[in-house]
């Protein structure tokens, strides 16, 4: 048992961030998106049950610091034929991530195909129970100053 961290980071989840360095990304998707089908570099998906996509951005970005340093901290994934405008899922997901962002650091939006395409760079997967369609985000992690 360890002091200080948040019962709902499971111990698979603590083992990828703790595997994790600067630069590498994170799935943080939905309960529709294909997580076992669309493989990411290490094949890893760790589940957060009980918690849907917004609860499990606010658990990781507690942990793991998003990255200042490219074009992009974070994306999401439009719904099909609305481009940048943000469903209520990523409205509630984006209040969550601004505050967590670094000084200069950006969130961009992904067409779902681009998502996808994009998604097998990522280092790993956690699967949340949330059950909005394009309820999916990839982090990027920073560095602890």
């Amino acid at each position: 048992m360890l002091k200080g961290i948040d019962p709902r980071v499971t111990p698979d989840l603590m083992d990828v961030l703790m595997r994790m360095g600067h630069g590498d990304e994170l799935l943080v998707v939905d309960s529709n998106y294909p997580a076992f089908s669309v493989p990411t570099r290490t094949g890893r998906v760790a589940d957060l049950p009980g918690l849907d996509v917004v609860a499990g951005l606010a658990l990781i970005t507690g942990l793991m610091p998003l990255d200042g340093f490219t074009d992009y901290a974070a994306l999401w994934m439009e719904r099909d034929g609305a481009g940048a405008a943000p469903d209520p899922v990523h409205v509630a997901a984006l209040d969550v991530l601004r505050p967590a962002l670094p000084e200069g650091a950006a969130i961009r939006s992904l067409e779902r195909q681009a998502f996808y395409a994009h998604a097998p760079r990522a280092f790993a997967c956690v699967r949340t129970v949330e059950n909005r369609a394009f309820g999916c985000f990839i982090l990027r992690m920073g560095v602890v100053f």
